[in-house]
C-alpha cells in the first residue's frame, strides 16, 4: 500500500511528525516557566509519542520494508508433508534383524561356510544379526556326547575365523539361552502333528535311519526350529533351498499363534494386542546357497554323509583338499559350464571356484568354458587352499585363548536372552498363563 502524499510530494505521515515535535518544543517551553515540577515526566511521555509516530512512519516508508505479494508468498506451516518420506527416512535408519545357525555335528564343511557363514560376513555390517550354534539340533539323532562340547566350541571358533565379528553380531549357542526350549514346548501345543508328518527331512533321515532309530525329537525338530526363529523377531532368515519348507512353518506357526492368542484376545489379557509374532521372510544367496556334494552332484553337500571325501571341511590341509579334488566325481563331456541340468557335478564345481575366488559368473565362464577337467581341478584346488587358509590360522589362534572364546558367548547369550525373553513373555502371557 503506497502513502498518501500532500501536494507538494512529502508523506502525510512526515508533516505530521514535524508538528507533533513543533508542538511539544512549545508545551516544553511553557511547562518549563509555569509547570517545572511535572515538567520532567511530561517530557518523557512526549519524547515516547514522538519516537513511537516517527519510527511508524519512516518503517511505512516505501523501500525500507520489501513488499510481499501475495502471489509469491508462501507460509511454510501450511506446507504438507509427505508422510511416505518420513516413514522411508526412518525406515532407512532401522536396521533389519536376521537370524541363521549352524549345528555343531561334525566339521563345518564348505557347503555350511558358503552357504550361510560367509554371507554372515557381508549382513553383520548392514543388519541386527544373530548368529548361534544350535546345539540342540545336534541331539536329534544319535551322537556321540563326548564330542559335542569339543564340536561346540570348534565351531564357534570358526564362526570368529571366518569373520564374524562379536561386536557386530550376536554370537551365542542355542543351549545357553532356555527360552529356545520353553517356546518351542508352547508352539507344540498349537502345531498340528500332520504339518510335521509332511516334512520332506523328516520323511528321508527317517527312512535312511530305520523307524527304530527315530526320536521323537527329529519330528518335532521343524518346532524347534521355528522357536529359534520367532524369538528374536527377525525380519529375514538365511535359509539354504532345502530348509524352505521348514522356514514355511514356521511362517504358518507364526501366524497361527496370532490368530488363536493375538490381537483382541491378547489385549483382554492385559497385552498390548496386535501380533505376538512377526512372520518373518526367507533371504536365500543367489549363489552358493545349497553346495552339492563332491561324490554326487545332486545331493547336498553334509556332514551326516558317510564318506569324508564327499565334503571339504574348512580345516582340511592342503593335502587333503587336493586329493578330494582330484577324485571328485566329474562327467566326461568337454568344456564346462553352468546351469546344465545334465552336468551337475560341473556346475556345482564352477560355483565353488566362483564363490572363493571371488570372480563374477561371467568371469568364471569365460575362463573355464574351454577348459578340461584336468586343467581346472588344478585351479580350484589352488583357489580353495588360498581361500581357507586365512580361516585356518585365525582359527587356532582364537582356540589358544579358550578363555576370551568363553567370554564371547557368554555375553552373546546374555543379549540374545534379553531379547528372547521378552516374546517368551508375552507368548505366555497371551496363552494365559500365570507368571510370577
Amino acid at each position: 500500500m503506497e502513502m498518501k502524499k500532500t501536494e507538494w510530494g512529502r508523506p502525510l505521515g512526515t508533516i505530521l511528525g514535524q508538528m507533533v515535535f513543533f508542538l511539544y518544543v512549545i508545551l516544553f517551553l511553557y511547562m518549563c516557566l509555569y509547570c517545572i515540577q511535572h515538567t520532567l515526566l511530561i517530557h518523557l511521555v512526549f519524547i515516547y509519542v514522538f519516537i513511537y509516530v516517527f519510527s511508524r512512519n519512516r518503517l511505512r516508508r516505501p523501500g525500507l520494508i520489501p513488499q510481499i505479494h501475495s502471489q509469491s508468498f508462501r507460509c511454510l506451516c501450511s506446507t504438507p508433508i509427505s508422510e511416505s518420506s518420513v516413514s522411508e527416512n526412518l525406515l532407512s535408519t532401522v536396521k533389519k534383524r536376521i537370524v541363521s545357525g549352524v549345528q555343531p555335528t561334525g566339521s563345518i564343511h564348505l557347503g555350511n561356510y558358503l552357504g550361510a557363514i560367509k554371507n554372515w560376513i557381508q549382513l553383520q555390517d548392514k543388519h541386527d544379526t544373530f548368529f548361534f550354534i544350535v546345539d540342540l539340533h545336534a541331539i536329534t539323532l544319535p551322537y556321540d556326547a563326548s564330542h559335542l562340547l569339543k564340536a561346540t566350541k570348534d565351531t564357534a571358533a570358526l564362526y570368529l575365523a571366518c569373520g564374524v565379528d562379536p561386536t557386530k553380531a550376536t554370537v551365542f549357542v542355542q543351549s545357553h539361552v532356555a527360552a529356545h526350549v520353553e517356546l518351542m514346548w508352547l508352539l507344540s501345543a498349537a502345531t498340528p502333528i500332520g504339518w510335521l508328518n509332511k516334512m520332506i527331512q523328516f520323511k528321508e533321515i527317517s527312512r535312511k535311519a530305520r523307524d527304530e532309530n527315530v526320536g521323537v525329537a527329529l519330528l518335532t525338530y521343524p518346532v524347534l526350529m521355528a522357536s529359534d526363529i520367532l524369538l528374536y523377531q527377525p525380519d529375514l532368515v538365511l535359509v539354504g533351498e532345502d530348509q524352505k519348507q521348514h522356514l514355511e512353518l514356521t511362517r504358518e506357526l507364526a501366524e497361527r499363534i496370532n490368530y488363536l492368542y493375538g490381537g483382541k484376545k491378547w489385549k483382554k489379557l492385559g497385552g498390548r494386542g496386535g501380533p505376538i509374532f512377526k512372520v518373518p521372510e526367507p533371504l536365500i544367496p543367489p549363489a552358493g546357497a545349497r553346495i552339492m556334494s563332491l561324490t554326487d552332484g545332486l545331493s547336498k553337500m553334509s556332514k551326516s554323509a558317510p564318506s569324508d571325501q564327499s565334503r571339504i571341511n574348512l580345516l582340511d590341509p592342503k593335502d587333503a583338499i587336493a586329493n578330494k579334488i582330484k577324485r571328485c566325481k566329474t562327467d566326461s563331456l568337454s568344456g564346462l559350464e553352468f546351469d546344465n541340468l545334465d552336468r551337475p557335478e560341473c556346475n556345482n564345481l564352477l560355483s565353488i571356484y566362483q564363490l572363493v575366488s571371488g570372480k563374477t559368473k561371467q568371469e568364471v565362464t569365460e575362463e573355464c568354458q574351454n577348459m578340461s577337467w584336468g586343467a581346472f581341478k588344478p585351479l580350484l584346488t589352488d583357489a580353495l587352499v588360498a581361500h581357507l587358509h586365512p580361516i585356518q590360522v585365525r582359527y587356532e589362534e582364537i582356540m589358544s585363548d579358550s578363555d576370551c572364546l568363553d567370554k564371547v558367548l557368554a555375553e552373546g547369550a546374555m543379549n540374545a536372552a534379553n531379547v528372547a525373553n521378552v516374546t517368551l513373555q508375552n507368548v505366555y502371557q497371551a496363552m494365559g498363563f500365570m507368571r510370577r
